[in-house]
């Protein structure tokens, strides 16, 4: 495997002060977000920013705002979602996860949480994402399960799925990938390493960059599942690139199939092997030309 380096680009700023008599903590959230509007808090519709901030009120009697490492769409789900809050609570850093809990609903958890290291910021600090689509590959729907995937009826061929993916890796001028509306100042993204696997009746498509444009991945598992089902050819995500046409790409993909499974930051390097072990099958990295 290619060596890869997790640098933050991230300086300091205003956002790493903490208050006087505060300290900032880091959580790891895990949500079904089928309920919800998405991670960001919402005028008229529920968000799993605000449930954890009630929370936190409904726990400490403070009213602080809880910061994510980055906004998931309505629908879309996190096992790994990492946000940070500063707070006066005397209640040990490794002890909110079974306080806090008492007070979310059933399909939010906080995993785990820490006193953040200096200067950390969950959104600033961020070096890569590792986001995971899955698509349910069979004549019917599955009943258990359901919101968690995608449903693909036509047989996916994953030789050609994996073909036109490995064009993804490395740094490249995503425009054609960011669906409109999107407000980053750059297009421009580093792919380090994807995997396409099948198992039994899933084909899950797992991606690691060092970020993500607005609808970026879903739009990716929309061609993927286009160019696997034989409706474009496995050159369409090259000439997109190339050109920046979206209309060389395919639909954006349902929100129930997308998965924020790990934030990566400065150190996490030796995990990165543990989420594209290079020694099993449809793991590919940047810069490497074999599996």
């Amino acid at each position: 495997m290619p060596e890869i380096t997790l640098r933050s680009r991230h300086r300091p700023s205003e956002a790493d002060i903490v208050p006087e008599g505060r300290h900032r903590v880091c959580l790891v959230v895990e949500y079904d977000g089928t309920a919800y509007s998405g991670w960001q808090r919402q005028a008229n519709a529920p968000s799993v920013q605000q449930c954890l901030e009630e929370a936190v009120t409904m726990l400490t009697g403070e009213r602080i705002p809880v910061i994510g490492c980055s906004r998931t769409d309505a629908g879309v789900h996190a096992l790994g979602l990492v946000c940070h809050m500063d707070t006066a609570s005397r209640i040990p850093a490794d002890r909110i996860p079974y306080a806090i809990n008492t007070k979310l609903p059933w399909d939010i958890r906080v995993r785990a949480a820490k006193v953040a290291p200096p200067g950390f910021h969950a959104r600033y600090s961020t070096c890569a994402k590792v986001y995971r689509y899955t698509f349910y590959n069979a004549r019917q729907m599955c009943a258990i399960g359901r919101q968690y995937a995608a449903h693909v009826p036509k047989e996916m061929d994953g030789a050609r799925m994996t073909l036109a993916a490995r064009d993804l890796l490395g740094t490249r001028d995503f425009s054609a990938f960011a669906a409109s509306g999107c407000e980053s100042k750059t297009t421009v993204r580093t792919m380090y390493a994807l995997q396409l696997t099948r198992e039994g009746e899933k084909v899950i498509f797992r991606i690691m960059g060092d970020g993500f444009l607005y609808n970026m991945v879903r739009i990716i598992a929309g061609t993927l599942a286009e160019v696997g089902t034989g409706k474009r050819s496995p050159e369409c995500i090259r000439e997109a690139i190339e050109t920046g046409n979206r209309l060389c790409l395919g639909m954006t993909a349902p929100a129930c199939g997308l998965m924020l499974e790990r934030v990566l930051y400065e150190g996490d390097e030796e995990v990165i092997p543990e989420l594209f072990d290079p020694e099993q099958s449809g793991v590919f990295y940047s810069g490497s030309g074999k599996e």
